[in-house]
């Protein structure tokens, strides 16, 4: 699982499989850093609270129309619904491909990040991914685009000891701008 390999002082290495919960993670991390992603879920909040609204207009009223109480409740219950589950079902189907690479390997320093799976290594300058969002399970990096198409998920599990989240974060906060 989270095998660890120990670097010196300016070196991170991580050790992970990648699992539906990361990329869930990610995408929520992502929704609440980016502007459209904020767009996305105020709009989702605007319409469970008018779906609220709909239901308490017709309770208060009490003309004994089922359908609008019916579409106020479908309202409400998809805008809530939608906030909470999106994320989860697009990590559903997006962590098939991950998986198929088997373990991660993420050695972070100061030049970038270096990613290798059974089937590919890369080598990613800190320049692809300015800006970073934490969680309390992951470090997840954003590309610059206002949408954060590209996003690499440094989970922290990954890490060897607790004090090299610590350095992590240092390093991360050294060349990348934290959301």
């Amino acid at each position: 699982m989270a095998e660890v390999q120990q670097q010196d002082g300016q070196t991170v290495a991580l050790r992970y499989e990648p699992t539906v919960a990361d990329m869930a993670g990610a995408l929520n991390a992502r929704m609440r850093a980016t502007p459209s992603g904020r767009r996305t879920r105020r709009l989702l909040l605007f319409a469970g609270v008018m779906g609220i609204g709909v239901v308490a207009l017709q309770a208060a009223v009490g003309d004994g129309d089922l359908t609008v109480l019916v579409a106020g409740v479908a309202l409400t219950v998809l805008a809530f619904g939608s906030l909470y589950l999106l994320p989860s079902l697009q990590a559903r189907q997006l962590h098939p491909l991950a998986a198929r690479q088997g373990e991660f390997g993420a050695v972070v320093d100061d030049t970038g990040i270096r990613l290798t799976t059974r089937d590919s290594t890369s080598t990613t300058k800190w320049e692809m991914y300015p800006r970073y969002a934490e969680t309390d399970e992951l470090f997840v990096l954003l590309t610059a685009d206002k949408h954060s198409v590209g996003v690499m998920v440094l989970p922290k599990r990954g890490v060897s000891a607790p004090d090299d989240v610590d350095r992590l974060r240092a390093l991360l906060d050294e060349h990348v701008r934290r959301v």
